[in-house]
């Protein structure tokens, strides 16, 4: 008992430890700018494995040299609540995660379907159908986002989505929504190995985050949920149609 006494106050000690360390962390970020991400430098190893070298467009700027049509545009697409609310979108977890649940409900039903076909009619499978996968949601605010970027995995469990929240808890205490969101846009996926607002602007523009006008802004928002999906794609039908919405939206949006 007392080995399992031991064991436990050291867990105990060691998420203390861990706790402190990002409080520390974030507590230098009131002046001093994040070099990388766990995010960014996963990506980083992964770019060097697969490809034998690491294609990388970054470059820090300061909020007032980021076009405030972005700013507004970001809002209005992730975290339409982001002045408002303490870090956590406690209604917009509850939709994700009851919009998770009826995806997940839909797929074992069709997965079903399809493990019934194949044993009622084995004779006819030429190939293996794929098995159906529920697209899982999001109901992260900026601030989580930002905490998971900067310091977690991208796995999804109870344990990493509990220590994302005590993270933006940390992050809301201790800096302020302007220096949340330029952190953020400053640091933010665009495409594979486009980290930023300038490198963005760039890259897909040809003009600094500063120049970015409203429609310009609002393709950039539209692509963040996935990024490298829509690099391939930038112009596409579906990223037009929906950053007219969002340029609709982008007037009602109060900035920190």
């Amino acid at each position: 008992m007392k080995a399992v006494a031991r064991l436990v106050v050291l867990l105990v000690l060691s998420l203390l430890a861990l706790e402190v360390f990002f409080a520390a962390r974030i507590g230098m970020m009131v002046a001093i700018d994040p070099q990388s991400t766990t995010f960014q430098r996963s990506e980083a190893w992964r770019l060097l494995t697969e490809r034998g070298e690491v294609a990388w467009r970054q470059q820090w700027v300061d909020g007032d040299r980021i076009s405030h049509h972005l700013k507004r545009a970001v809002i209005a697409s992730e975290d339409a609540g982001f002045t408002e609310h303490s870090g956590v979108d406690w209604d917009a977890l509850e939709k994700a995660w009851e919009k998770n649940q009826r995806a997940e409900a839909r797929a074992d039903k069709l997965n079903l379907k399809l493990e019934q076909r194949r044993a009622t009619r084995p004779s006819q499978q030429q190939t293996t159908p794929k098995r159906a996968e529920p697209k899982v949601i999001g109901g992260s605010t900026i601030t989580q986002q930002l905490a998971k970027n900067l310091f977690l995995t991208g796995e999804r469990n109870l344990a990493r989505k509990g220590q994302e929240i005590v993270v933006t808890f940390m992050l809301e205490a201790l800096l302020s929504k302007e220096r949340i969101l330029d952190i953020y846009l400053n640091n933010v996926e665009w495409g594979e190995g486009v980290f930023g607002a300038e490198a963005a602007a760039m890259h897909y523009f040809r003009i600094p985050a500063a120049s970015l006008g409203t429609y310009q802004a609002a393709r950039l928002a539209v692509m963040l949920p996935a990024p490298k999906r829509f690099e391939k794609r930038p112009a596409s039908g579906y990223v037009l149609s929906r950053a007219s919405v969002i340029q609709a939206r982008m007037g009602a949006v109060d900035l920190p």
